[in-house]
């Protein structure tokens, strides 16, 4: 026998889903008397009721996850120095223990398309599940909402309040809860100046008010941003303005993995005063639209796959605790695919999810035996423009270029600096060079040859640079030896 239950513990947040601001009248009316199947605009504001449930746990602990890295970062030190810092005014970037300088770019080049690559595995494999677990819009406008549900109360008395005359209760709640996103906007900001800066220095600058006017103006800027973002359109952002919306549907095929609704089972829907005696003609679907306050978005999970969807599993946790109570089975909402909803098996590896494999393990074995056989040394030579060349009393030609060596190990190193092209082909002044860990030297180097042995104006010359202490470092960089032609 079926198990009913007090079904207006699921319906007294009543069903109005959205303030549009061009229906002013609505705004006035008592929640109760607005049709609880009607479909509101889709610029209007969503009132998202909290839900409980293993995928939110899941989201939840990503979330805080990712929101410690990000604002613990910057805190943590490498030596002497940030262990992610992004140094515009000296052209380094650290990241851990490396050192990249703009020479470096195409290793940022290579990493974004690993990205993008990996983004699009998971696309195929598995839907929009970045959006709902990891990306940043949705990390942080979950934390605001968190934030609203703590001050304004839940999505009900939200509701009720916004309809109703404002009341110093309101007033309070509304302030507090604007005073706290700001808060966290803010730190938001110094947070991501703090990676091109050191934030310890910065937030006592800051604080003391003698901070930077270019860095006051980018903490200001990100503050506004992650305000208006995380607290005011929210997922309006990732349904009009992210481009991953549009065209994530191409990459989607029908064994994708899709929070998905299985109508077979659900259909046709229990009004909510059913008589159980009339249950058994019915689906297990009691149109409680639960899954309909709790999506983020908005959208009914009912009307099939949408765009808009994504992938948080609020819907699928909402939908599981009503099942839980009416002791039905789980997974009238889930994660499935198009096939398994038709009774058919589900294929896993397929062709192009295969291939978006392959591609990205090739990169990034590549990416990864770049690094293992990155050379620490960067040499640029750049030839002494005061002069071509220039003879001595004895009959050599001297030509002069400015060499900038950088270190980009952790530890110093002296390198031997010897050159080689032409007979006789001396250095005058220094041999070795001693260079502190990513440290960049720039010295004048002269190079002297005999006359006798110029048969063009041009010879192709090569200065090698070897570590004392590591051999296997070493950087050999051609340029030109100028002077007359003897013949």
């Amino acid at each position: 026998m079926t198990q009913r239950i007090p079904l207006q513990n699921l319906t007294t947040e009543a069903a109005v889903e959205y303030h549009s601001p061009s229906d002013n009248d609505s705004r006035h009316q008592p929640a109760s008397n607005k049709p609880p199947n009607s479909k509101p605009s889709k610029l209007g504001h969503i009132y998202v009721r909290e839900i409980g449930g293993f995928f939110q746990r899941i989201r939840r602990y990503s979330n805080w996850l990712l929101m410690a890295l990000y604002f613990g970062l910057p805190w943590i030190n490498w030596g002497d120095r940030p262990l992610v810092w992004f140094d515009l005014a000296a052209q380094e970037f650290h990241i851990f223990a490396a050192t990249f300088y703009p020479q470096d770019f195409i290793l940022l080049t290579w990493i974004l398309v690993l990205c993008a690559f990996g983004l699009f595995l998971i696309t195929v494999a598995a839907g929009r599940v970045w959006c709902g677990y990891s990306c940043p819009q949705s990390v942080w406008t979950l934390l605001f909402i968190w934030f609203e549900h703590r001050l304004e109360g839940p999505r009900h008395r939200r509701i009720r309040r916004d309809n109703a005359s404002r009341t110093f209760d309101t007033l309070w709640r509304k302030t507090a809860k604007h005073a706290a996103w700001l808060l966290i906007a803010l730190a938001t900001g110094i947070a991501f100046v703090g990676y091109f800066t050191p934030i310890r220095a910065l937030v006592v600058d800051f604080v003391s008010l003698n901070a930077h006017p270019w860095a006051l103006f980018w903490i200001g800027f990100f503050t506004v941003f992650t305000y208006l973002n995380a607290g005011w359109l929210r997922h309006q952002v990732c349904l009009h303005m992210c481009p991953y919306s549009r065209f994530q549907s191409a990459m989607f095929d029908a064994n994708t993995l899709i929070v998905s609704y299985d109508a077979a089972r659900g259909e046709p829907r229990r009004n909510h005063h059913q008589k159980a005696a009339k249950a058994s003609s019915v689906g297990d679907c009691i149109d409680c639209e639960l899954c309909v306050q709790v999506c983020p978005t908005g959208i009914d999970i009912r009307d099939g796959l949408q765009y808009e969807c994504i992938g948080c599993a609020a819907c699928i946790d909402a939908c599981d605790s009503v099942m839980a109570r009416l002791n039905k089975p789980l997974g009238l909402v889930r994660y499935t695919t198009e096939r398994a909803l038709e009774g058919k098996g589900t294929r896993f590896w397929r062709p192009q999810l295969i291939a978006y494999a392959v591609a990205l393990l090739s990169m990034v074995a590549l990416l990864v035996g770049f690094l293992n056989t990155r050379v620490p040394i960067d040499v640029d030579i750049a030839r002494d423009r005061q002069a071509l060349f220039e003879g001595t009393e004895s009959g050599r030609i001297v030509n002069y270029y400015n060499v900038t060596l950088r270190n980009q190990d952790t530890d110093p190193h002296r390198y031997v600096l010897t050159a080689s092209g032409l007979p006789g082909l001396r250095l005058q002044g220094m041999e070795t060079i001693d260079v502190e860990a990513n440290e960049t030297r720039r010295l004048r180097v002269a190079l002297s040859a005999d006359e006798s042995v110029l048969t063009h104006p041009s010879h192709p010359i090569e200065l090698r640079f070897t570590s004392l202490e590591e051999p296997s470092v070493t950087r050999v960089s051609e340029t030109r030896f100028l002077g007359p032609s003897s013949k």
